[in-house]
């Protein structure tokens, strides 16, 4: 039998209505927000009446201060697409930087749940207990799925690819990967998906957060193979975190 709680406990009361309220999912991405894109697809993966909230790295900057923000390096990487739709590379040490602050807010808007919507390797940072990283979600599911074989790797940025496929290096697994910009159009996908294709890959992971449904259905068709879809795999597992 269950364990319940009484009002005459200590917060029982404000526990219960806590239970009964609505949850809020809070987003934190690279950018800026509003991503409405983002927003949809978590939302739709999250229980019904659930609260999104959203919050940008770069939120309050212009353009000019975002492109003074360079990388240092492929190993400093990382794509986003800013809310006026276009494509940036961003410094992941301006990011790190700039996320305890974007964390904090999120808590404070009332997150019951928090995801840091990007698959790149995030040290440790201040403010990030118990939120969702992507990363953590794609390797889980690729180790468990391809424990050895062939792992294609799509990725935003040609160069990005060293640096991640020394990420997802494991014993047992050879790694191809492909760079595909996340706003490619069919063709570009179905073009990096034929190279994929001639390496034989056993699984795909789509290495980024801005890849779509719409792309993974390409991908899937034209490699015939488990494809894993960062931002759906990870509002899944969201939802058992909301439910």
């Amino acid at each position: 039998m269950g364990a319940s709680l009484s009002p005459h406990c200590v917060g029982g009361e404000g526990i219960q209505r806590r239970i009964d309220m609505p949850r809020t999912l809070g987003i934190a991405v690279i950018g800026q927000a509003p991503r409405p894109d983002i927003a949809a697809l978590f939302a739709a993966q999250a229980p019904a009446g659930t609260r999104v909230v959203m919050r940008g790295c770069l939120d309050g900057l212009s353009d000019a201060e975002i492109d003074a923000l360079p990388p240092t390096g492929g190993a400093d990487t990382l794509y986003t697409r800013l809310p006026g739709g276009r494509d940036a590379r961003i410094s992941k040490q301006a990011v790190v930087a700039r996320a305890p602050e974007t964390l904090a807010r999120l808590r404070a808007d009332g997150a019951d749940a928090l995801v840091f919507n990007c698959t790149g390797a995030f040290p440790p940072m201040a403010g990030d207990a118990s939120v969702l990283f992507p990363s953590r979600v794609l390797a889980g599911l690729a180790a468990g799925l391809l424990p050895q074989g062939r792992l294609a790797l799509l990725v935003p940025l040609p160069e990005q690819a060293v640096k991640l496929k020394e990420k997802w290096q494991r014993p047992g697994i050879e790694i191809a990967a492909e760079a595909l910009v996340p706003s490619g159009d069919d063709a570009a996908v179905e073009a990096a998906a034929v190279r994929l294709k001639a390496q034989r890959p056993d699984l795909v992971a789509m290495d980024c957060m801005s890849y779509t449904p719409q792309t993974k259905a390409v991908v899937k068709r034209v490699l015939g193979v488990p494809t894993l879809l960062a931002i759906t795999a990870t509002g899944r597992v969201l939802r058992e975190l909301l439910d």
